[in-house]
């Protein structure tokens, strides 16, 4: 069985988005966020580990709008280009009714999402990654997700998009790590206890 896990950058308050899905405040202003910084390889080294990638629609087109080619800019250091190799080797599945077509070693979705990541986690094959609030909201209310990854960003944004969805029941979890980056973002790695 695969192991899913639900990272996301986050606000304070507990949001991966600001009102109009503003996401200007998880680049950081400080040199640790570029990337030349020990959080962006941090996130990179997550995602050579990645087996399998999960997104929701709106993550998709972030990412596939600013990965694919950013190893291709001039002024593209060492870590972006790292960075977009890892990305793009990475496999994917994006998960949306809206979209009719994907690219970038991903394959599209457009059923039942719970159904599909109950699936795929009981096969074989490396760790998981599910990014996207509507779509991870999903696996945490269907009792999917195994980790959760907060990295928690020093500053408030008073509404927008959480993190966490609205639950039906607890859910116990273990901390597992935790880890301070420069300019005060926070890292906490916690486990479903089940």
């Amino acid at each position: 069985m695969r192991k899913l896990t639900f990272g996301m950058n986050a606000t304070l308050d507990g949001y991966i988005a600001a009102p109009g899905d503003d996401i200007g405040w998880s680049g950081g202003d400080g040199p640790d966020s570029s990337p030349s910084g020990e959080f962006f390889q941090w996130w990179s080294d997550r995602v050579g580990a990645t087996g399998l990638a999960l997104y929701g629609r709106r993550l998709w087109e972030t990412m596939s709008s600013a990965w694919p080619t950013a190893d291709q800019r001039p002024d593209a250091g060492p870590a972006e280009i790292e960075f977009a190799r890892r990305w793009r080797d990475m496999p994917k599945v994006v998960f949306s009714a809206t979209i009719d077509k994907v690219d970038w070693n991903a394959r599209l979705v457009t059923g039942d999402a719970v159904a599909e990541i109950a699936r795929l986690k009981a096969g074989d094959g490396g760790p998981m990654d599910i990014g996207g609030a509507t779509l991870a909201a999903a696996a945490m209310r269907a009792g999917l997700i195994d980790e959760y990854a907060i990295v928690t960003h020093p500053v408030l944004v008073g509404g927008g998009t959480p993190f966490f969805t609205a639950l039906d029941s607890w859910v116990n979890l273990s901390l597992v790590e935790t880890r301070t980056f420069p300019g005060g973002v926070m890292l906490t790695r916690y486990e479903t206890r089940r």
